[in-house]
């Protein structure tokens, strides 16, 4: 067991889908806080590669282990691992997701559109060939953002109740898990990737902020609510 375990004030902390993106960001800005990561994804050599990248740039709180959401063998063998390196859990962050569908992403980039276009609809033609809808990806979409969320949280639930100091499961999702009405066709999965990729508007280091700031809220602070960025905000 970890020699930290036995100090109170240490924190533990398992993100998935950690390798890149907004996932990274999170393990990075929680270790700058001084908390031991469990950094997770499918892919092991990316992981690994993360991980390094990040004890390299002073963060030895940093440890990786694989994880596929969609395997509850995987699952399990994370949560013993956890188990028997820290004893406890205290922050769990959700990150790991699938869109649903297959995107041409360099196609995406290429057609650089605007705020304004995107926002007026204008969008809709420009973005319709770029992606393909399969029974594989939507199964794939579902296994991961649902039901991988659930595997994970029912695997770690026993180590994050042995939490000293409360713990947080913080859930990343985008605009799609909102119940307001939204426009139902396919190229809507992609709001979130193009706001990112084609209009730069948030950086990952932003995405990552709100995640952060849900983990390392203190004892008597909401719990399950809907935040919007740093907000909270209906479903």
């Amino acid at each position: 067991m970890d020699n930290q375990t036995n100090t109170s004030t240490h924190k533990y902390a398992v993100v998935t889908g950690a390798n890149k993106g907004i996932g990274l960001a999170i393990v990075q800005q929680l270790a700058i806080e001084g908390i031991t990561v469990v950094l997770t994804a499918r892919n092991e050599e990316s992981g690994t590669e993360a991980a390094l990248t990040l004890t390299k740039s002073g963060l030895p709180n940093i440890v990786f282990h694989q994880l596929d959401v969609q395997d509850s063998a995987s699952v399990e063998t994370l949560a013993g691992f956890v188990r028997t390196r820290f004893g406890r859990l205290d922050i769990l962050v959700n990150n790991a997701g699938a869109s649903g569908v297959e995107v041409d992403a360099e196609g995406l980039k290429s057609l650089n559109i605007d705020s304004a276009t995107w926002l007026s609809g204008n969008a809709t033609n420009m973005v319709q060939g770029l992606m393909r809808q399969t029974y594989e990806k939507a199964k794939e979409c579902i296994d991961t953002n649902y039901y991988g969320c659930v595997r994970v949280t029912e695997a770690l639930l026993p180590l994050l109740q042995l939490s000293i100091s409360g713990a947080r499961i913080v859930i990343v999702s985008s605009l799609r898990s909102e119940l307001k009405p939204m426009d139902g066709r396919p190229w809507s999965l992609l709001i979130v990737f193009l706001r990112q990729q084609s209009m730069r508007t948030m950086t990952v280091d932003e995405g990552a902020r709100s995640p952060v700031l849900l983990a390392l809220l203190p004892d008597g602070s909401p719990s399950g609510c809907y935040f919007d960025q740093t907000q909270m905000a209906e479903f």
